[in-house]
């Protein structure tokens, strides 16, 4: 495991198609810091790459950067484990609400190896059989 340290975030690399990125407490992600995020991914990843989204800590989003966060080709799958109904509900907003190019692959989790297990199917079968595997969001919410 490879940890990578930014201005505002944590990002530790799972193997070379996984990321695991935990936001710093009390952040407000920019654009500017999106860009960052998403250039430090491309570069540090192999595509199509799964994203576990670690929401240990609160941050918030100016109005820009939730209209740019996760609209990059190479995200194949995005797992987000919550620790309070706030961190749950403000993410599935984000994800269910927020205007997007492409619908994004997301399942939301309350236990981070759940999470992991998740992601690792998803690019396994990517990885096998060229196409996506069905999501069970509704069941994983529900954890």
């Amino acid at each position: 495991m490879e940890l990578h340290v930014l201005k505002f975030a944590k990002i530790s690399i799972l193997r070379a198609d996984i990321a695991e990125v935990i936001i710093n407490d009390d952040v407000v992600m920019t654009l500017a810091m999106v860009n960052e995020y998403h250039g430090f991914l491309q570069k540090h990843l192999r595509a199509p790459f799964s994203l576990l989204v670690n929401k240990i800590n609160e941050y918030g989003y100016e109005f820009q950067a939730q209209l740019a966060i996760g609209n990059i080709p190479e995200i194949h799958a995005m797992a987000v484990v919550s620790y309070t109904r706030k961190s749950n509900l403000t993410t599935h907003l984000l994800a269910h609400t927020t205007p997007r190019t492409k619908a994004w692959n997301i399942d939301f989790f309350s236990q981070r190896d759940m999470a992991l297990e998740w992601l690792e199917t998803q690019q396994d079968a990517l990885k096998q059989h060229g196409k996506r595997p069905v999501s069970n969001a509704i069941t994983a919410s529900l954890i």
